[in-house]
C-alpha cells in the first residue's frame, strides 16, 4: 500500500487500533462510544482521518471538538451530554458503540454479566447494563483484547448484547434497528456477512494464521477460501497513533507485543 509501513515495524496493538478505526470509517455525524483503550485510540484516529464528522466525548458528559491524547483533557468543548441525554441519543440510532465481551458466540450474543449458571454464577461480572438497548437501537461492534476459547464460546452463559438469532426470534421489534457490524480481536477482524448471520473471519492481523484463530475459538467459524490481512497503516496514521493520540503507549499494555 502506498505510504504503508513495513509489517515488521508495526506492533500488533497498532494493527488492532487501525482495525478499530476502520469500524467508524465514513460514519458521518454519529457519536462514537469506544469501550477500552484500543477502541478509544481507534475512534480518535478515525476522527483525524477517515471520519472527520465523528462525535467524541470526554468519557463523562462533554462533547469535545478536538482530539486530545489519551488521558489528556480536551481544550475544545462543543456540548453537554449527560447520562439521560446519552440514553435518548442511543434510542435514535445516531451512535456506534464498540463494547467489550466476556463471552461472545457465533451469532453475536454477548455476555458481560456472569460466568456460569445465572442462579448461582461462578463469577459475577459487570452486569448487562446498556448492552441490550445498545444492540437493538444502534450499530454495535465488539473489541476483544485476548482471543481465547473462553471468550469465543459455543453458547454464552447469559445474553446481554443481543445476537442475530435472538433478535430474529424476538421478531420485527428487535430486528428493525439491530445491526452488529464487526468484532475486532488481537488476532483478527470478524463480521456476520454470511447467509445465516453467523460469525465469519474477515481479516487476519499480520503474523496470525487461520489455524491459530481456529484453535482460539470455541465454535466453528466461517472461513472464506481467501482471507485478507489487516491493511498496513500509513506513515501519517502511525505518527498520529504514536505521537498525537497515544504517546504514552497505553495500547501496548492492552495488547502486548
Amino acid at each position: 500500500m502506498s505510504g504503508g509501513i513495513p509489517a515488521t515495524e508495526v506492533t500488533r496493538a497498532e494493527y488492532c487500533v487501525l482495525a478499530c478505526a476502520e469500524v467508524w470509517r465514513d460514519a458521518g455525524e454519529v457519536l462514537a462510544s469506544p469501550m477500552g483503550t484500543v477502541p478509544a485510540i481507534g475512534a480518535r484516529l478515525a476522527k483525524l482521518t477517515s471520519a472527520p464528522d465523528l462525535l467524541l466525548t470526554d468519557g463523562e458528559a462533554l462533547l469535545v471538538g478536538d482530539v486530545p491524547a489519551l488521558g489528556a483533557r480536551a481544550e475544545v468543548v462543543e456540548g453537554w451530554l449527560p447520562y439521560r441525554r446519552h440514553l435518548a441519543l442511543v434510542a435514535t440510532g445516531r451512535r456506534h458503540v464498540m463494547m467489550g465481551a466476556s463471552q461472545i458466540d457465533r451469532h453475536g450474543n454477548q455476555n458481560i454479566s456472569c460466568i456460569g449458571d445465572w442462579n448461582r454464577p461462578a463469577r459475577q461480572l459487570l452486569g448487562a447494563r446498556g448492552a441490550p438497548v445498545n444492540t437493538l437501537n444502534n450499530p454495535t461492534s465488539y473489541w476483544v483484547p485476548r482471543h481465547t476459547p473462553r471468550v469465543f464460546v459455543e453458547r454464552v452463559d447469559m445474553v446481554c448484547g443481543v445476537g442475530y438469532d435472538r433478535a430474529a426470534e424476538a421478531g420485527p421489534s428487535a430486528t428493525r434497528f439491530h445491526d452488529l457490524r464487526e468484532v475486532v480481536s488481537n488476532l483478527g477482524v470478524f463480521d456476520f456477512a454470511t447467509p445465516d448471520r453467523t460469525m465469519r473471519l474477515r481479516a487476519l492481523h499480520p503474523g496470525v494464521t487461520v489455524e491459530q484463530v481456529a484453535q482460539a475459538t470455541g465454535f466453528a467459524l466461517t472461513v472464506p477460501d481467501e482471507v485478507s490481512n489487516t491493511r498496513e497503516p500509513t506513515a501519517e496514521e502511525l505518527r498520529l497513533i504514536r505521537e498525537v493520540i497515544d504517546p504514552q503507549g497505553a495500547r501496548d499494555r492492552e495488547v502486548p507485543a
